[in-house]
């Protein structure tokens, strides 16, 4: 049964993706598939081609060959810009916010609401915008003065998500966004990945914390060495088959060798 036969409708196609940097194949022919408003965990283990994939998904990064269809056209970038026109913003592990910026300046930085005549900002605007996209996303910071470097790590992260959703994704690409965080601040971000789906926005979620993708995900994306191996149903996966699938390989190719 073909994807319109069972009435599948794809926010996202990336089909037979492939990239090489001089001898190593970081991307081995890839399809990945993300539905509007689904969240999709990738995993692997370290190198799998998990960053590289959705760098070339971003913009970020040209793929050698392979299609990318977004909202049912075909479509390729040349940059980051060309991937946000079509609404796909992403989130890296670096968050790239300005410390000594407050909270509405980082939101809106090189967007800045101005006044009549394009001069002056207009500072009232953008803090009062800042508490709305604060408010709809349920995110608990109180005060949109004060400078992103006095944040906590969760707060932050909250912060570089509401960024991208503020530019109106359609799809928005987390890059390991509970990485050190406490465990009341990793809570904050699986709610507010809750939140952002739940409008309609397809989720990509790259995380090494793997109990956290049974919380927010519909389909876990398993990655081995530049190839999807495994795509699963998060609902009917346990924790335990997920492991297997990422190791499994490695636990073959040790096999292999011993005989």
């Amino acid at each position: 049964m073909t994807d319109q036969e069972a009435g599948r409708v794809d926010r996202v196609v990336m089909r037979d993706i492939r990239k090489r940097y001089g001898m190593v194949d970081a991307l081995r022919g890839v399809t990945l598939r993300v539905g509007p408003g689904e969240v999709v965990g990738l995993v692997g283990d370290n190198a799998a081609g998990k960053s590289t994939l959705m760098k070339v998904l971003a913009g970020a990064v040209v793929p050698d060959s392979g299609e990318i269809v977004f909202d049912g056209r075909t479509v390729s970038f040349a940059n980051p810009k060309d991937a946000r026109e079509l609404g796909i913003e992403m989130v890296y592990q670096d968050l790239a916010l300005c410390d000594d910026i407050d909270v509405a300046g980082n939101l809106f930085l090189g967007r800045e609401p101005r006044k009549a005549g394009g001069m002056l900002l207009d500072v009232r605007k953008m803090h009062a915008d800042a508490r709305r996209h604060l408010d709809a996303l349920n995110i608990r910071i109180p005060l949109t003065d004060i400078p992103v470097g006095g944040l906590s790590g969760g707060q932050r992260q909250a912060v570089a998500i509401a960024r991208a959703v503020t530019f109106g994704p359609k799809l928005l690409i987390l890059d390991e966004p509970t990485a050190a965080l406490a465990v009341a601040e990793v809570e904050t971000v699986l709610e507010l990945i809750k939140t952002v789906s739940a409008q309609g926005v397809s989720v990509i979620l790259i995380t090494h914390r793997l109990q956290d993708l049974f919380r927010v995900c519909d389909r876990l994306c398993v990655m081995y060495e530049g190839t999807l191996r495994a795509d699963l149903d998060a609902r009917s996966t346990s924790l335990e088959r997920l492991v297997s699938e990422i190791v499994a390989h490695d636990a073959e190719e040790k096999e292999g060798g011993r005989r």
